[in-house]
């Protein structure tokens, strides 16, 4: 089993940037790509951005592009989230997930394991 462990939430004023850290560990570590998902009170989950870990490809929500950036560090079986210019309504708890079968897929029912979220609330 993978656990993935997100870092790097907090609190930010309008305008300002974090850099949220998602690192894999467990069984060897075959994720096909990684996504980054976040969920504001009253509101479903929705899909921030992913990567494919091989190719490194990105996909971004059209509400974060231009703003955020997603990577990866191989070695490190981690994956990060940069974002910047934050907007209240970035306000949400992130998750992290991994996908294990091949394609793109920005619903959360297209990953298979997450992890447990790191809190991220942009004050105006």
């Amino acid at each position: 089993q993978v656990q993935l462990v997100e870092s790097g939430g907090g609190l930010v004023q309008a305008g300002g940037s974090l850099r949220l850290s998602c690192a894999a560990s467990g069984r060897t570590f075959s994720a096909y790509a990684m996504g980054w998902f976040r969920q504001a009170p009253g509101k479903e989950r929705e899909f921030v951005a992913t990567i494919r870990w091989r190719s490194g490809s990105t996909y971004y929500a059209e509400s974060v592009q231009g703003r955020f950036t997603i990577s990866r560090d191989n070695a490190k079986n981690t994956v990060y989230l940069q974002m910047s210019s934050l907007k209240p309504e970035d306000t949400a708890v992130y998750y992290c997930a991994a996908r294990y079968s091949v394609g793109y897929n920005n619903m959360p029912s297209g990953y298979d394991d997450w992890g447990q979220g790191t809190q991220v609330t942009v004050s105006s």
